[in-house]
């Protein structure tokens, strides 16, 4: 299979031409990962940053069953482990197959070479990397919790707030009154009771029409209403991942500190003993 439609769809190669995609597709080697194996394990060596060719890569934090931090979630087309590409430290998290999976990995090697003949198409991997560094500096150091609620009211148009009103209007027993006693009001008016030449005789066509207006209005105003919630269910829910995944590495960074700590005040006792 050619991957240089799938180099071309990722934006770290963005700057390259097709020959050079090309030339840099026919260097990738295809490695094949069964469901539930590891890719590599933090703090493993790593030279070498893998493309998604087919299925699923979980990014997470290692530890016990229930104290796993999952990160991310990698699929076609997406890319990870691009930091070994550029220092020799060792892996700063875990890739975990989560079902049948083909990588196309790029080696260390290989990339120097490709790149020291096209300065431009390094520079373009660069800003690629640091608007990744930016993002998840911004979302671990910024403040994760919003209220949703109050974001979407500030962007709100005239004919949001009309459709928010006449859902919230709608669903009230205020309507359901009201129209109630309209009805009787209109059809007492029309009977010829209160007066002799009624606007809108029985069978009060022109009351039937203005509710087939009403009835025809509502339900576009109320799908739009409808469809603005499940936008604020999907932003509350990604608000939510954020502000989770932030305490869940916050607390494991506590967790490795409280480790540190224990370990030192051993080795002190330790020395202590042998005084």
């Amino acid at each position: 299979m050619d991957p240089t439609p799938l180099l071309r769809s990722i934006e770290l190669f963005e700057g390259l031409t097709d020959h050079d995609l090309a030339e840099l597709g026919a260097s990738l080697q295809r490695r094949q990962f069964a469901a539930g194996s590891m890719v590599f394990s933090q703090g493993d060596n790593g030279d070498s940053m893998y493309i998604v060719e087919s299925g699923d890569i979980n990014i997470h934090l290692p530890g016990e069953a229930s104290r796993r931090i999952s990160l991310k979630d990698i699929a076609r087309g997406e890319y990870f482990g691009e930091l070994a590409l550029f220092d020799e430290k060792p892996r700063s998290a875990s890739a975990l197959a989560t079902t049948e999976t083909v990588l196309l990995e790029l080696q260390r090697r290989t990339l120097e070479g490709y790149l020291e003949n096209r300065p431009k198409v390094a520079l373009a991997i660069l800003r690629t990397l640091s608007e990744r560094l930016r993002e998840t500096n911004t979302m671990l150091s910024a403040r994760a919790a919003k209220n949703v609620d109050e974001e979407f009211e500030k962007n709100l148009s005239w004919s949001d707030r009309l459709a928010d009103n006449v859902a919230a209007l709608n669903g009230s027993w205020a309507f359901i009154l009201f129209l109630i006693a309209l009805t009787i009001a209109w059809c007492a008016v029309n009977s010829g009771w209160l007066i002799k030449l009624p606007i809108d005789p029985y069978p009060f066509q022109f009351f039937n029409l203005a509710l087939a207006i009403l009835v025809g209005l509502q339900g576009p105003l109320i799908v739009m209403s409808q469809n603005r919630q499940s936008l604020k269910d999907r932003a509350r829910a990604d608000t939510d991942f954020k502000v989770n995944l932030k305490n869940e590495v916050n607390i494991e960074t506590l967790l490795r500190e409280l480790a540190e700590f224990r370990a030192e005040a051993k080795v002190r006792e330790a020395l202590r003993g042998k005084d």
